[in-house]
């Protein structure tokens, strides 16, 4: 499927500081796909002592790795959807155990947890960081066949500076690079990923043109249907990103943060806020709902609790302490935390509390 949106390509220069405009794309070309199922993956956790209970329905296993002194360094290592398959005794020791897991590896996470010299071992904890145990080594077993990368071309690419010396052969490396989709006025629509370029060839679209193709993660095909309400800028009427399932309206939350230098300046300490709640069903529809009760129609105002925690310092559109008026509430309050996802969100109860704890006056309507 080809999407005339336009696009356009980032890179840094050659002192990899200041980013450079490598090319402006006039379309793409199976960009939007599902998603493959992610690969399942079988692991040994060697030498566990566990602190925690481990259930057949783990979910989330974070993994850190021990220096020489058993200190945490935390490099994002995880697994999600985890499923105990069975524990034995360790050969080696044998008031220790073997567990045998199976999940799904975090996302663009490497193959294995980055381990220190001296490493004493691997802690192991939940979602919300509680210690559940430590084992000394971890190994994936049978590992499978990594899947082919998603392909896509970037249609009547005019290209400049280091892309066009690598693709008329007076360069051969490229460094850290972005796409960029771009709206009707030639401004940026959306962050889109960081492509990595593998062919070109001269584009039947124009003379000096090129076809790019590239190695990126695709995008889910309802980022259409959102990108088409936003390529005019800002959307003027609240509630749109509510025709959206969970997956849409975490998309539409790209959006509205890279629009969010063009939002108004924060409202002074005492502005009350009114949050339309007939529609946060889950927790990606609580933060499209409070991004526009700050800001407006297309607001944001964080995508994640870290992300409000942000927007409270200042620049996001409001200065604390103010009051936030949640109407309807008992919609969230029946549908929010219930979902059997790999992270729980975070119930109406939690939300309500967090934004209490952060200072600030929430008032049920």
């Amino acid at each position: 499927m080809t999407q005339d949106f336009g696009f356009a390509l980032w890179g840094e220069d050659e002192d990899h500081e200041d980013e450079q405009l490598w090319a402006l794309c006039e379309a793409a070309e199976n960009l939007f796909a599902d998603r493959p199922a992610p690969t399942r993956r079988r692991y040994e956790l060697l030498g566990c002592e566990l602190e925690g209970t481990f259930a057949n329905g783990l979910g989330f296993l974070a993994v850190t790795a021990l220096d020489q002194h058993g200190e945490g360094h935390w490099d994002g290592w995880y697994l999600a959807d985890v499923r105990v398959l069975g524990t034995r005794p360790c050969a080696r020791d044998l008031s220790l155990v073997d567990v045998a897991i199976e999940a799904v590896r975090g996302h663009q996470t490497a193959d294995h947890p980055h381990r220190r010299p001296l490493s004493v071992g691997l802690r192991l904890s939940d979602a919300e960081y509680e210690v559940l145990g430590h084992c000394r080594d971890l190994a994936e077993a049978d590992p499978p066949e990594e899947p082919a990368p998603h392909a896509v071309r970037l249609l009547g690419c005019a290209v400049s500076g280091p892309l066009r010396d690598v693709l008329e052969g007076r360069r051969r490396q490229l460094a850290y690079r972005r796409l960029q989709a771009l709206d009707t006025a030639g401004g940026r629509l959306a962050e889109v990923g960081h492509p990595d370029i593998v062919d070109w060839r001269p584009s039947t679209r124009g003379p000096g043109l090129y076809d790019l193709t590239v190695h990126m993660d695709p995008l889910p095909p309802v980022t259409v249907d959102i990108w088409e309400l936003w390529q005019d800028g800002i959307p003027e009427r609240p509630n749109l990103w509510a025709r959206f399932d969970r997956l849409g309206r975490d998309h539409w939350l790209g959006p509205a943060l890279d629009h969010r230098q063009w939002q108004r300046p924060d409202r002074p300490a005492g502005t009350t806020f009114h949050l339309d709640g007939r529609h946060v069903t889950d927790e990606a529809g609580f933060f499209c709902a409070l991004g526009e009760a700050v800001n407006g129609p297309g607001g944001y105002f964080g995508r994640s609790l870290d992300g409000v925690a942000d927007a409270l310092c200042g620049r996001f559109g409001a200065t604390l302490p103010f009051t936030l008026v949640w109407h309807d509430h008992e919609v969230a309050r029946r549908s929010l935390g219930v979902q059997p996802l790999t992270w729980r969100p975070a119930t109406f109860e939690e939300l309500l509390a967090f934004l209490r704890n952060e200072g600030i006056e929430v008032v049920l309507a």
